[in-house]
């Protein structure tokens, strides 16, 4: 349910890295690896599943938006993720 502005402590801009300042060029990454690095954390590090799956919600969205800027590689196997890079010149 929508809440009223004024409920709120306050309210900031919805800024979001773009590939280039998130990634870094000779890397490839996994979305989960994204959505960690979104967040202000290291792409290794720990947290929970629900977490996890929250942070997924904002890093999907965000390579979809970016995919220009974005290159893909296969999986090394099927029960692995695809990773993303950023895209050469």
């Amino acid at each position: 349910m929508p809440r009223p502005k004024s409920e709120f402590d306050g309210v900031y801009p919805c800024d979001f890295y773009t590939p280039a300042e998130l990634l870094d060029p000779g890397q490839m990454y996994t979305v989960y690896e994204i959505a960690r690095l979104l967040q202000g954390l290291e792409s290794d590090a720990e947290i929970d599943e629900g977490t996890e799956a929250i942070l997924l919600d904002w890093a999907i969205p965000w390579i979809m938006n970016n995919a220009d800027d974005l290159v893909v590689a296969e999986p090394p196997t099927e029960a692995d993720p695809g990773y993303y890079g950023l895209k050469e010149d």
